[in-house]
């Protein structure tokens, strides 16, 4: 199974590529992953907040195939341990899904097609944080969840 993981525009700062870099590296060892980056909306100051969601989900929603299990990185997600994650990702790997994606929205979040597509809301912290430090967040969250289900020393109880 192939996971995917989803983010909408370039990564601005440097050193989060570096990080995002790292742990993908990490990552291949343990599973077929790819990284995805939908471009910037090109005039984007000329829209609002909601088309820009609509604009950025439609790009998304046009990817998606059926047998494909989206899960939203969203502050309104479910909020796991580090060890629930990783049970969860045991969990979804071991289902018949074709590709597991998980998205990064933009800035102003997902629109309301996107949320209706999503199979799960994944919440990496109560806090809010920009959509561009989640993407290293989540990386190294995947990379702690392999270590965990490989019973490997990086995570520390």
């Amino acid at each position: 199974m192939k996971i995917e993981l989803w983010a909408i525009g370039k990564t601005n700062e440097a050193y989060l590529e570096t990080g995002i870099d790292i742990y993908l590296k990490r990552l291949k060892h343990y599973l077929k992953l790819e990284w995805r980056t939908f471009p910037d909306l090109k005039n984007a100051a000329s829209f609002s907040a909601d088309q820009i969601k609509q604009k950025e989900g439609q790009l998304a929603l046009d990817q998606i195939k059926s047998g494909d299990f989206l899960i939203l990185l969203d502050e309104k997600g479910k909020s796991l341990s580090s060890v629930g994650f990783a049970t969860f990702l045991e969990q979804q790997l071991q289902m018949s899904h074709k590709r597991i994606l998980f998205m990064i929205g933009g800035a102003y979040g997902f629109s309301a097609e996107v949320y209706e597509r999503a199979n799960y809301k994944l919440s990496l912290s109560e806090m809010t944080f920009s959509h561009q430090m989640v993407r290293l967040f989540l990386v190294e969250q995947l990379y702690r969840a392999m270590t965990l289900l490989n019973n490997e020393p990086y995570h520390n109880p």
